[in-house]
């Protein structure tokens, strides 16, 4: 098979695909380089940080099949694959695992000012009696997406003592008898920005779900919470959200990582505040998640790969969750 490998992945898995197709690599390739490249491809392999765009997808006429190496569709022109009958595939599994962890990681950073506390101390300033912390176990965490990442924090929450409840895109009364079974309570939006002392977001970025989180969701938001946006940065209003970062703010601090604007230069407008953790989308960036993906992504070029999730509309929808 003739393959265009847009994106960094897994080194073995890289090989082991050199070895029995024919494999082109363009990793940051500018988008008229995706477009030359993509002519004569029959799979293009891509992650986030890379458009592949209705003009990259329509210079590859022998185009047969799509494989996300994560989860995320925002940098991919559904329509086109829709309409042109493309196979996608995505591999969300692996990337969630790592994305519920660094959720926690932000989250302990926020709670304990460890990232705070540790710049302060490298710049010689012993600030023990000035940092305020406060435990996880027995808080609130509200999650924005039970989907399989939200999902994945739910049982971790569960596990630190937290008492997990969420939205989905789609709620039904069967939906929140499977949630209650495992612990979680299934609200509506309102619901869980008025209870959670930590609201993490894990939503795909699309019309729906862009500026989602705005200046009238903060303003409902319980007072003193903390908020983590590991979904896309697009979901979560930046402009809003300095406003109530800032002193007299409702929310006492955020971690982001993932931004509206992404990639070598850019400064995110929250940077300057001393309550926001940032980091550079690296939400599944793990050698354990990158190599157990890359694997799956072997699998599916080769044929030997899980029966595919369901369709491009299907995938789509479950994302949403």
């Amino acid at each position: 098979m003739k393959i265009l490998v847009a994106s960094p992945i897994d080194s073995d898995a890289l090989d082991q695909l050199r070895t029995r197709h024919d494999v082109v690599v363009a990793f940051g390739a500018p988008e008229e380089e995706l477009r030359r490249l993509a002519v004569d491809r029959e799979a293009i392999v891509f992650r986030s940080g890379v458009s592949i765009s209705s003009e990259v997808l329509a210079a590859a006429t022998d185009l047969r099949l799509l494989v996300r190496a994560g989860s995320g569709l925002d940098n991919l022109d559904l329509e086109q694959v829709r309409r042109r009958g493309i196979e996608l595939r995505r591999v969300p599994g692996p990337g969630a695992q790592a994305v519920a962890e660094l959720t926690f990681g932000l989250m302990l950073s926020l709670a304990r000012g460890i990232t705070l506390g540790d710049r302060l101390l490298h710049q010689g300033h012993w600030a023990k009696s000035e940092l305020v912390g406060y435990n996880l176990t027995g808080k609130t965490l509200g999650i924005v997406g039970l989907g399989s990442i939200g999902s994945r924090v739910a049982a971790l929450g569960s596990a630190w003592g937290m008492r997990p409840v969420g939205c989905v895109h789609t709620p039904s009364p069967t939906r929140a008898a499977e949630f209650a079974a495992k612990g979680i309570e299934l609200t509506d939006l309102d619901n869980v920005l008025a209870a959670a002392d930590f609201l993490t977001i894990h939503v795909p970025l699309g019309a729906e779900t862009r500026g989602m989180i705005g200046a009238a969701e903060l303003s409902r938001v319980k007072p003193g919470a903390f908020l983590v946006n590991v979904a896309r940065g697009g979901v979560v209003d930046e402009a809003a959200l300095l406003h109530e970062l800032r002193p007299g703010g409702r929310i006492r601090g955020a971690g982001l990582d993932v931004h509206v604007n992404e990639g070598e230069g850019k400064v995110s407008p929250l940077a300057g505040l001393p309550n926001v953790v940032l980091t550079p989308h690296i939400g599944a960036a793990t050698v354990d998640a990158q190599r157990e993906i890359g694997q799956e992504v072997v699998a599916i070029v080769d044929g030997t790969g899980p029966t595919r999730e369901g369709s491009v509309m299907g995938q789509a929808a479950a994302e949403r969750a």
